[in-house]
């Protein structure tokens, strides 16, 4: 048995530092976070391995929107799969600034004043649903001037193209990632298409599309791997898809969430291993942490290691 070890800390030390004394600290989370760091890693450097990254829209509307889009500006994942929630924040915050708030605000007097409340991020409604509309609106013509069918992550290149180097969608575009949205009508931009197809039904975003951009990766996939976070549709779709070549060889679990009411959020690895979406003998964690605090130290911790 390896002994526990205090955390020492001065002045110079680094977050890769702290991050590899988290390691020997024995308890409670803190090795869980060194050993998905780890994990990733090696997953990332496996260039054999087809790397998913899930998440849910809320993220995005805090700063860990940085983060999310510096890891597909460095590609150091091949595919995405989220909700389309991801979509609304991602554009709206190209044009529109959100702010900071608390939990602890009179909601009524938000409603009164037109501010929407995202646990402490505050959005006003012309910087959420009027500016996605007007963008939409705009690009959807412009787009069904040029193709009728596409798949989600054609759609979602389509926008990138026509964003700034700030946002997520614009480097999924420049590097060629397939952001995959299974549920797109479950948002503003999904709500947007729907709109737009009331009038032009010769206009599809075929998911099917998606569907079978999926198949074909699994099925010649030698290796897969993925970092997801928190739960839902993004969540199962990952594993959903990896049961097809036996699991994933390497999955890092980022949640708050309990297993004890048998949601997908709460779900462990363990339970994935036992549909075979997650392979017995793959290198694998459940670190049990708030996503925003957890991945600007991941992102620092595999920067270094990454270089």
């Amino acid at each position: 048995m390896d002994r526990v070890k205090d955390i020492e800390i001065d002045e110079n030390s680094s977050v890769e530092d702290i991050v590899s004394k988290m390691g020997d600290s024995g308890g409670f989370q803190a090795p869980h976070l060194f050993l998905a760091i780890e994990i990733l890693e090696k997953m990332i450097k496996e260039k054999d391995c087809v790397k998913f990254l899930s998440f849910p829209a809320d993220i995005i509307s805090t700063g860990a929107r940085g983060i999310v889009r510096e890891f597909l500006k460095k590609k150091w994942f091949d595919i995405v799969i989220t909700t389309c929630g991801t979509l609304d924040h991602d554009i709206a915050r190209s044009f529109k600034d959100y702010y900071q708030g608390s939990f602890l605000m009179d909601d009524v007097e938000l409603h009164k004043k037109g501010i929407h409340r995202l646990g402490n991020v505050l959005i006003p409604s012309e910087s959420y649903g009027e500016i996605i509309e007007e963008k939409t609106r705009i690009w959807l013509k412009e787009i069904y001037g040029e193709k009728k069918e596409l798949s989600t992550f054609e759609f979602c290149w389509e926008i990138g193209k026509r964003l700034k180097e700030d946002s997520i969608l614009y480097w999924a575009w420049r590097n060629k990632i397939p952001i995959i949205v299974p549920g797109i009508a479950d948002g503003a931009v999904g709500y947007q298409i729907w709109q737009f197809w009331q009038n032009h039904k010769d206009f599809n975003v075929n998911i099917w599309k998606d569907e079978q951009y999926l198949s074909d990766i699994i099925w010649n996939a030698k290796k897969s791997g993925a970092l997801i976070i928190g739960g839902g549709i993004s969540k199962h779709h990952v594993i959903w898809w990896n049961q097809f070549k036996n699991g994933l060889d390497y999955a890092v679990y980022i949640t708050t969430a309990t297993e004890l009411d048998g949601s997908l959020s709460g779900a462990q690895t363990r339970e994935a291993i036992s549909w075979g979406k997650i392979k017995e003998n793959a290198r694998q964690v459940n670190l049990f942490a708030e996503a925003t605090i957890v991945l600007p130290i991941i992102y620092s911790s595999l920067l270094k290691r990454l270089k």
